[in-house]
């Protein structure tokens, strides 16, 4: 499948049944099987997979908070006024949160009296949920805070680290906490005693992170290649060195996906090319050849065998991979 649409590809995702999503920059959520749900007033500015898995939790430059579905739209919540930036979910404990200004929201899809709000000294760039779902991670200036999602009262655990983070990403038994930086490198922690680890050594921001090999693996953007770390052990990446997948001089890899157990990596290029690899079997297919705008989303099937991309100039596919 390839579209055409008419508005920045915001992200691509798949969800339970494997059916591929598209949430764009006029505020609409596009699925592969035709249906076109107007989610937003204005632009989508991040989404996420629904705690069921099934449609997509969008958050808007409108304030409001979406659940889309092929059958329609349903508001989660609307803050009136601000921009919801960033948002994240997770199945395990059927939370939602999501960030605006300085404030991180939780909210409880089987409840709809639950709601939480967490206020921080600075704007939240960005949230994620522990592999249980009851932590949130929130990226903000300075640092990172710790929450714990359900209890109104609390004083967040604050890791530590000058600089702005944008990005956030847990390693799947939830001993690390990875960031990316403004500048161009990666922070992370080893969250049982807050010790540092630095990342660097890269020529351009990291805009895309995606743990992979049952969580033995961490790919990332930034690089003329897919940047790839090993996390096996009680140290992770600490005092360990990165391999670069699919070295190409000519591009930057800007967007990485990867199979969560297993060990299908992809990579977008700001020069519109897409291509995925298996590492184990040391296999490297071009998914798209045609060069064109920077890829700004990429998604891809827990089984490896469907990859989703877009563009920021609308251009949208959806393929297999691997056979």
């Amino acid at each position: 499948m390839n579209q055409q649409y008419d508005a920045y590809v915001t992200a691509a995702l798949f969800d339970r049944t494997g059916k591929a999503a598209f949430a764009l920059g006029d505020g609409t959520v596009r699925f592969e099987t035709g249906e076109v749900i107007e989610a937003h007033e204005g632009a989508a500015l991040a989404a996420c997979l629904h705690p069921s898995g099934e449609g997509v939790l969008t958050g808007g430059d409108d304030g409001r908070v979406v659940w889309s579905r092929p059958s329609g739209a349903q508001e989660v919540a609307a803050l009136k006024g601000k921009w919801i930036d960033s948002v994240a979910a997770s199945a395990e404990s059927g939370l939602i949160a999501f960030g605006a200004g300085r404030e991180l929201h939780v909210r409880d899809v089987k409840d709809t009296a639950f709601a939480r709000t967490f206020q921080h000294e600075k704007s939240v760039a960005d949230v994620a949920f522990d592999a249980k779902g009851r932590r949130i991670a929130a990226a903000t200036y300075g640092g990172v805070w710790l929450w714990y999602a359900r209890i109104a009262e609390q004083k967040p655990a604050v890791l530590t680290w000058a600089g702005s983070h944008v990005n956030l990403a847990w390693s799947p038994d939830g001993k690390f906490l990875i960031s990316a930086m403004q500048e161009n490198q990666l922070h992370g922690w080893r969250v049982a005693d807050e010790k540092n680890m630095r990342m660097g050594g890269y020529p351009a921001k990291v805009k895309s992170i995606a743990f992979m090999s049952k969580g033995q693996l961490m790919a990332t953007s930034g690089a003329n290649g897919a940047v790839v770390w090993p996390f096996a052990g009680s140290t992770g990446p600490m005092g360990k060195q990165a391999a670069e997948v699919g070295f190409d001089e000519s591009a930057m890899v800007v967007r990485v996906a990867a199979q969560p157990n297993g060990s299908w990596l992809a990579a977008g290029l700001d020069d519109g090319r897409v291509w995925a690899s298996d590492l184990k079997a040391a296999r490297h297919d071009v998914i798209k050849a045609e060069k064109g705008p920077p890829i700004t989303a990429l998604a891809m099937t827990p089984d490896g065998k469907r990859l989703a991309w877009g563009d920021e100039e609308g251009a949208a596919g959806v393929t297999s991979i691997g056979d």
